[in-house]
């Protein structure tokens, strides 16, 4: 980046290591950071883009972006202080919340969950039809895995109908491939690029298509900054907002950003990642044509799954004024013309 770069970058299915920073001291800017969900991906090209393309300089910060290592550990550093802000998953988020993290999500920015059932195309699933028999890995832990009853419950299917292996993430699409089970269980934002990068297509049974339509990934900080220092969330949301919604609209010249920094993926993936994130910008609700806004109604659906499903206990009386706000927000809308700096 021509701000103060770090990279070490290797080729798909390892870990990669990225810093996109300011200037450093002196800059007359806010310094901050940001900690993803997990480590980089394609799906993260529009973050590079905000900060490659000045939206954070415009709003007086220096930004610094990590990868993270599962939302649980992202809502975790956030809380205890370690970074700024955070990006995670919703429903990590809720459960958090409830068990006693300071923390609050002030940015919806996905509107929509990536939950989905990701298979090969010609394997013989086409159709939530074909999973009955089927095995389909998933990971131990998490809000996704502890939420597939509720898909087989949509679909009219017992837990015995589909047999369910634990896999690591890092283990997930090469079992795939290799024919050790028939699906993942993943963030479609995530795997479906993945195989793309491999040479294969993949097959993609969204969650949000069974009527499982829950608020996905957003950004979260700490109730200490929200006390402290709110007009430094606000300038963040309106960069974070405007260099998001500058990469949905130029996908090409956002997987450039992206490339720069992190090797190993051609053009088509990167683009791929990034529509498929951005089609998860705007909601079904309310506030569907307001970009990065939430609602009571959205946010005590997840609160009544994460009772149900997430170990919840019916003792925690959480409300979504506990979960999230908009005060810090000046919400952006469809259509809106965004022009980089």
């Amino acid at each position: 980046m021509r701000h103060s770069i770090r990279t070490t970058a290797v080729a798909l299915g390892a870990v990669i290591l990225l810093t996109l920073a300011g200037c450093g001291s002196g800059t007359g800017r806010d310094q901050m950071s940001l900690m993803l969900d997990v480590s980089w991906l394609p799906k993260h090209a529009p973050f590079i883009s905000a900060v490659e393309r000045g939206f954070f300089k415009a709003e007086g910060i220096d930004l610094s972006v990590m990868p993270g290592s599962g939302s649980g550990n992202t809502v975790t550093a956030v809380d205890t202080g370690k970074v700024d802000v955070g990006w995670a998953d919703f429903g990590v988020t809720v459960t958090s919340r409830a068990r006693g993290a300071d923390i609050k999500q002030v940015n919806l920015v996905q509107a929509r969950s990536a939950y989905a059932v990701v298979a090969l195309a010609g394997t013989g699933i086409n159709g939530w039809e074909d999973l009955r028999g089927k095995t389909v890995a998933t990971e131990a832990a998490g809000a996704m895995p502890a939420m597939w009853p509720y898909a087989l419950n949509k679909l009219g299917l017992s837990k015995n109908d589909v047999n369910v292996v634990h896999a690591t993430g890092a283990a997930k699409i090469p079992g795939l491939l290799a024919g050790q089970w028939d699906a993942n269980l993943a963030l479609y934002v995530s795997d479906q690029p993945a195989i793309d990068a491999l040479g294969r297509k993949a097959v993609v049974l969204k969650w949000s298509d069974l009527g499982i339509d829950l608020y996905g990934n957003g950004i979260i900080v700490s109730g200490e900054k929200l006390r402290t220092n709110p007009g430094q969330v606000e300038r963040f949301n309106r960069a974070m907002q405007k260099g998001f919604l500058w990469a949905c609209g130029h996908p090409q010249e956002a997987a450039h950003d992206f490339q720069k920094e992190v090797s190993g993926y051609e053009d088509r993936t990167v683009v791929l990642a990034i529509n498929e994130q951005c089609a998860l910008n705007w909601g079904t609700g309310a506030s569907a044509d307001e970009y990065g806004v939430m609602d009571d109604a959205g946010v005590q659906k997840m609160i009544d799954v994460a009772h149900q499903f997430l170990g919840l206990k019916p003792e925690a009386r959480l409300t979504p004024a506990d979960v999230y706000s908009n005060a810090y927000l000046a919400p952006l809308h469809r259509g809106d013309a965004i022009q980089a700096p």
